[in-house]
């Protein structure tokens, strides 16, 4: 492969980090291709690859590598070759956290090989490497950071125009539940807690806004650290503002903490705790044991049923090759990353002879232009902003606590509370 000169990151005049730069002064060429961000050349016989990075440690390492093992499957599908090149996938651990995604795309973005990154799934890790990717030239399709901050075009900085998502929009949920908490429940006071991280604060802010702007009072909003242990205190202060409803979309230790200690209060019977799918995973019943039990969260339809007959051969695709079936429900992001990326390089890769160009600014608008592909987590669409999922609510509760029941759909099951 044709390298560019790039010593680390800072690649000059061949890269930018506003996006694609219209000068032909400061394009890349190789080969007869031209671009002005990167063209990625492959040679006859060398892989063309792909990256993913994504959590694949500690509490919520399932939702990084059921999509890590869907990418997986979805290059078995594809032949594991795409234009007469192998495929080859390698992945970093992202960590779900700010340092992490920076670390893992920095490693990304020094091999020049790479074509596209795939991930993250936790957003704090997507807001630091999405711009780290994008200025080495590497498009970033994500499997499931759903931050609004990350397509809100004029809140997220430069840096982003590389970025794009086949999850939905967090704002999404947080509307959706605000509209059903105040239109069907015909709630007046709600309460929410987040943990600072970029995807549950933006989640949380959408449910709030949209709560006071439909005639609501939101009674308070707490604060917490992921790593929080001790969850009393602020469910003490929590219950006197006396909310009929609790909204805490954070991930999976924090809220097992929460279910099982609020039952430890008095006041927090008659309080309606919910959650988010960041808890749709095997390991929340395992932690939260029988405080489990009742719990229900918003999300999007991600039971097998609901997504149709495609996901589930996709569950039986993942057994027959890993032995076991997923912990979470985000096999079918990283397989659908892999086919869109994979249809848009199809589109704009230029052969000549018995290579291929690959242009980068092409290949990102490819996958932005994406519409009506049939993917199994659904129909994904393309906005300009990057936004390429739709969004429906549902509900699931939990009704078991034992984690080998785990089964969404079953349990946790569909619900209408």
């Amino acid at each position: 492969m044709a390298r560019l000169d790039c010593r680390a990151l800072l690649c000059g005049a061949v890269l930018t980090v506003a996006g694609v730069i219209s000068s032909s002064a400061w394009a890349a060429k190789v080969g007869p291709v031209e671009d002005p961000v990167r063209v990625v050349k492959i040679a006859k016989g060398q892989p063309l690859v792909m990256a993913l990075y994504n959590v694949m440690s500690g509490p919520d390492s399932g939702s990084g590598l059921d999509p890590y093992r869907g990418a997986q499957l979805a290059v078995d599908d594809l032949g594991g070759k795409l234009l007469g090149h192998p495929i080859r996938l390698i992945a970093e651990d992202d960590a779900c956290s700010a340092e992490g995604g920076q670390t893992a795309a920095t490693k990304i973005a020094a091999n020049q090989q790479v074509v596209i990154a795939l991930g993250s799934n936790c957003s704090s890790a997507s807001v630091p490497a999405a711009p780290i990717l994008w200025k080495a030239g590497i498009p970033n399709i994500a499997t499931g950071a759903a931050s609004p901050k990350l397509t809100d075009v004029n809140a997220r900085g430069p840096g982003y125009e590389g970025f794009s998502r086949v999850t939905y929009n967090a704002a999404f949920v947080g509307e959706a539940l605000a509209e059903w908490a105040r239109n069907t429940k015909k709630l007046d006071k709600v309460a929410a807690i987040h943990d600072g991280t970029t995807y549950v604060e933006g989640l949380v802010r959408a449910f709030t806004d949209k709560f006071k702007s439909l005639g609501g009072t939101v009674v308070a909003v707490e604060a917490i650290n992921p790593q929080d242990v001790d969850m009393r205190p602020m469910l003490t202060r929590l219950v006197t503002t006396k909310p009929q409803m609790v909204f805490l979309p954070t991930f999976i230790a924090a809220t097992a903490h929460i279910v099982k200690q609020a039952k430890e209060i008095d006041g927090f019977k008659d309080i309606m705790l919910m959650g988010s799918d960041n808890v749709l995973d095997k390991n929340f019943v395992n932690l939260a044991g029988q405080s489990s039990i009742g719990f229900t969260i918003v999300s999007p339809p991600l039971d097998a049923d609901s997504i149709g007959a495609s996901y589930k051969k996709l569950l039986e695709q993942y057994k027959k090759k890993f032995g076991e079936g997923p912990t979470t429900a985000w096999t079918a992001h990283g397989y659908d990353a892999v086919m869109l990326a994979a249809d848009a390089i199809k589109k704009v890769a230029v052969k000549d002879k018995e290579d291929i160009y690959i242009p980068v600014s092409k290949l990102q608008a490819a996958i932005l232009a994406t519409k009506d592909m049939k993917g199994i987590s659904g129909t994904i669409t393309c906005r300009p902003n990057g936004d390429c999922a739709q969004f429906r609510a549902v509900f699931y509760q939990f009704v078991s606590a034992d984690p080998n029941t785990f089964d969404i759909g079953k349990n946790p099951k569909s619900v209408n509370p």
